[in-house]
């Protein structure tokens, strides 16, 4: 099916009321029946069958289904924000001692979570740039668990060579990770490019409206064969004391294993699952999501060639323009547009923070993906912890400023920003 009757159907068979809205299970716990039941289902024989919505909720289950299929994965797993996704990925491969390889652009959340947090818990973060791959080769040693990039980097909007990275990581037997939040699987799909997980804030273009905090991981169809007997990967390979020696690349639900594992060992002991009532407003926003990912991208690219023609304005970052070092990239690895997002820079901090003030249909907020026009300086913002150096790593100069292109009419955001550019 196309992607358009996915967002609709996917993953939901109508229940016993025959419904045609996905109800909301607002439960915590399941009856299981039978105390034989119970426990076979703590021994994890019966996959992942409602046991606590802990674990999981047929709410969300509908969610995971649909993304994954959107997606072209095996499997999702729902969580609490988009950060919990990221985060559960990591500690899902790696532990002290261990290191990932990931690009130097990067949201700065997610800067700030491998550089600080993960390296409090002995992880280590070692930086490429994405437009010069080849540095990758001098960061892998026999301790690197994964390679994590985006699709499209926030806020440089920068286009990776995913073949070139996912070569790389496959060459060593290393898991690709791939933050596919600004494109969304409208635009692009990376499991169907050969990455092996995608994670999502389902807080931005999956609600679109700004509704709800939510997070995403899919895994692609077959890791399995690249997890199992994988001397990188032990968590996956060797008993788990806690489930009385299972060893998850043997057990049953071995066909969506990355996803499978995360669930029942990382959301089991830490808990950050997604509310059904969440998951149910990120089902409601995929129905409409291809639809709107049109529109954003229509006027992104509109919104990007007025700001390529202004003299105040000295660099435009959008990848559907012909005149950007990332058009090929995005001609190469996208579907039908380039997302919402773009950025533009100009002279100084504090004139881009002066153009932020004078919009009035662009809000000034730290979110993308919404139905409403966003306007953010990332420098002291997003991106405020990082050093001057560091910021520079990450494509994010004191002058430049991140539009969230909203589902307003194109005219009306181009001449609002036509009058702050005028204020300055």
């Amino acid at each position: 099916m196309k992607q358009q009757t996915l967002a609709i159907h996917a993953g939901y068979e109508k229940d016993g009321q025959r419904t045609m809205s996905v109800p909301i299970y607002m439960s915590t716990a399941f009856d299981f029946g039978s105390a034989e039941c119970a426990a076979s289902s703590f021994n994890l024989e019966q996959g992942t069958d409602n046991v606590y919505t802990r674990v999981g909720n047929p709410t969300s289950a509908v969610f995971e289904k649909r993304m994954a299929a959107m997606e072209g994965g095996a499997a999702g797993l729902a969580l609490a924000s988009g950060m919990s996704a990221i985060f559960y990925s990591i500690l899902n491969v790696a532990e002290a001692g261990d290191n990932i390889v990931c690009a130097s652009q990067l949201y700065g959340g997610t800067l700030t979570l491998f550089t600080h947090t993960l390296k409090r818990l002995g992880i280590e973060a070692r930086m490429f740039n994405v437009h010069h791959h080849e540095e990758m080769k001098a960061l892998i040693d026999e301790k690197t668990k994964c390679i994590f990039f985006e699709s499209l980097t926030n806020p440089s909007i920068d286009v990776p060579d995913f073949a070139a990275i996912i070569n790389e990581a496959n060459a060593h037997g290393i898991i690709t990770i791939v933050d596919n939040t600004v494109a969304t699987p409208v635009l692009c799909q990376p499991l169907l490019l050969g990455a092996d997980v995608v994670v999502h804030s389902t807080s931005k273009y999956t609600t679109g409206q700004g509704l709800a905090i939510g997070g995403m991981v899919v895994e692609r169809v077959n890791l399995v064969e690249k997890i199992a007997g994988n001397e990188r990967y032990p968590h996956f390979n060797v008993p788990e004391v806690s489930y009385h020696g299972l060893v998850f690349s043997d057990s049953v639900s071995s066909g969506m294993l990355f996803t499978f594992r995360m669930r029942m060992v990382l959301m089991r002991d830490t808990g950050a699952v997604i509310s059904p009532f969440n998951a149910w407003l990120f089902i409601q926003g995929l129905e409409t999501l291809p639809l709107r990912m049109k529109q954003h991208s229509e006027s992104a690219l509109a919104i990007a060639k007025y700001l390529e023609a202004h003299p105040k304005v000295k660099r435009v970052n959008y990848p559907g323009l012909e005149s950007n070092p990332n058009y090929l990239m995005g001609q190469k690895y996208f579907n039908g547009g380039h997302s919402g997002l773009l950025s533009f820079e100009v002279e100084e901090r504090q004139t881009a923070q002066k153009i932020a003030d004078a919009t009035e249909i662009f809000s000034i907020v730290a979110n993308i993906g919404d139905s409403k026009s966003i306007i953010t300086h990332p420098a002291s913002t997003t991106h405020q912890q990082l050093s001057e150096q560091e910021l520079i790593d990450a494509g994010v100069p004191g002058g430049l400023i991140r539009l969230s292109v909203g589902l307003e009419d194109t005219h009306d955001l181009i001449v609002d920003l036509k009058k702050a550019l005028g204020a300055v």
